[in-house]
């Protein structure tokens, strides 16, 4: 995958994910108007949403679902990697015009971020990473952290008469899935032994990173709302399943996690 981020690059990466709706169009028509995905031919009905020829996202309706508790397993955020750091200067600058309510701005160390929820409650995260190289180490795994982001480093990224946001590049991904869950504990031994994924680095006891191939994570698993929370009620809005991209798989497969969140692995392709 020439030119696309080291996330994309690893032997399992993220390749779609697919939510629930109670007014699919609506949801559809909010990611095309703040990211500039573009809309393309779905299954089973289902909204299909992506960049560059790639499909990130899949829009299911269900006028009947109950709407998300964030008490529960499902869906933290998916996390939307930009190529490149003017890439999300150019978000930044797009959503501030915009006057866009945003949840969150930060600085990760391997990554810079920002924050905000769809009409239907679902967690978004818009990043860029910083060149793996400069990725440091201490003992918990891949130094990470939670710091203010520099808005006057990265806005300095975008040059005098620069075009501006022009939605997303065509080598945008979805960089990570970042899930609520019950019990990290339980979640990293189930991405060890289900899908061979490593620990990257934990924040404590109540988050763990998880990836292939070295990047810093494809998954988040954190109970910071959900502590103790069981299996996910389907009948809810939001994280419906989420797709890995394999190099090593041959055919497609479905899991599910100990919460019941489904993982549909795909062959590299």
């Amino acid at each position: 995958m020439s030119g696309f981020p080291f996330a994309a690059t690893t032997p399992v990466s993220i390749g779609r994910v697919g939510l629930k709706a109670r007014d699919a169009q609506k949801l559809a028509a909010f990611y095309s108007d703040i990211l500039g995905l573009q809309e393309m031919d779905g299954d089973n009905g289902a909204i299909a949403l992506g960049v560059g020829g790639r499909t990130l996202l899949e829009i299911a309706e269900d006028r009947s679902a109950e709407p998300d508790d964030p008490r529960e397993a499902g869906l933290f955020h998916t996390a939307f990697l930009l190529p490149e750091r003017a890439d999300l200067a150019r978000w930044s600058l797009f959503a501030r015009d915009r006057n866009m309510r945003l949840e969150g701005a930060s600085d990760h160390l391997v990554s810079e971020a920002l924050y905000l929820s769809d009409p239907e409650g679902s967690g978004i995260e818009i990043y860029a990473d910083r060149a793996p190289e400069s990725w440091t180490k201490n003992e918990d795994g891949i130094a990470m952290a939670t710091e203010r982001l520099d808005f006057g480093s990265l806005l300095s990224t975008v040059p005098d008469g620069d075009a501006g946001w022009q939605g997303a590049p065509e080598n945008t991904v979805i960089g990570h899935v970042h899930l609520r869950v019950g019990d990290p504990v339980t979640a990293e031994t189930w991405w060890h032994e289900a899908q061979g994924f490593d620990t990257m680095t934990r924040y404590g006891s109540q988050a763990v990173f998880l990836a292939t191939g070295g990047y810093h994570h494809h998954i988040g698993a954190n109970s910071w709302r959900s502590a103790g929370a069981g299996k996910r009620n389907p009948s809810r809005t939001g994280l419906s399943w989420l797709e890995l991209k394999s190099r090593n798989a041959t055919a497609e497969k479905e899991f599910a996690d100990p919460w019941g969140t489904v993982i549909r692995v795909s062959p590299t392709g």
